[in-house]
């Protein structure tokens, strides 16, 4: 056997093994995507007029990553009748409202070449236990102090100046009864 024949049966294990390591780096890549924050195809910033009319759900409140990186999340109590902290968007997309965990709330949007800010945001003033009245103060104080707004489909990603993200989901608004008065 010569040199020659034995030279294309040799480089055909590393040529596989390098096949495997290029289609895992690939895969690697491709699943990476998910992990992200924003998510890979996320819209950044939205304009208002995307969110007209919508209703939104805070489903998941991650916190600052601790000083060894790993994100915790913060528990979400529904409010005294299960009504979870949530957005509207109106239909003209000029203001939004919702409920905080302790009172409702409304805002006036403002828009730029940026995207949308909430402005002169004010509150129903209910007296509530300390916890919500705290979960209320961090809702507040994250609606008002937002970095970024990601719209990722059905999920509306709220992330605050201090790396904390709050995760929207969104619901349907009940259609009012057609003939009711």
């Amino acid at each position: 056997m010569s040199i020659q024949e034995r030279t294309p049966n040799s480089l055909k294990a590393p040529a596989r093994g390098l096949r495997s390591v290029v289609y895992g780096i690939g895969l690697t890549f491709l699943s990476a995507c998910s992990g992200v924050i924003p998510p890979c195809g996320a819209k950044m910033s939205p304009p208002s007029s995307e969110l007209r009319n919508t209703k939104w759900e805070l489903i998941r409140w991650n916190l600052t990553p601790n000083a060894n990186g790993e994100v915790r999340g913060r528990q979400i109590p529904l409010g005294d009748n299960s009504n979870p902290i949530q957005l509207a968007f109106d239909v003209n997309g000029e203001r939004v409202s919702g409920f905080t965990g302790c009172n409702r709330f409304t805002a006036s949007l403002s828009e730029d070449s940026r995207g949308f800010t909430f402005e002169k945001i004010t509150t129903t003033k209910m007296a509530c236990n300390p916890q919500r009245t705290e979960l209320e103060n961090d809702f507040l104080y994250e609606l008002n102090d937002y970095r970024n707004i990601v719209r990722d489909g059905d999920r509306l990603l709220m992330i605050g100046r201090d790396r904390e993200v709050l995760t929207f989901a969104q619901r349907d608004i009940p259609q009012s009864k057609s003939g009711s008065k």
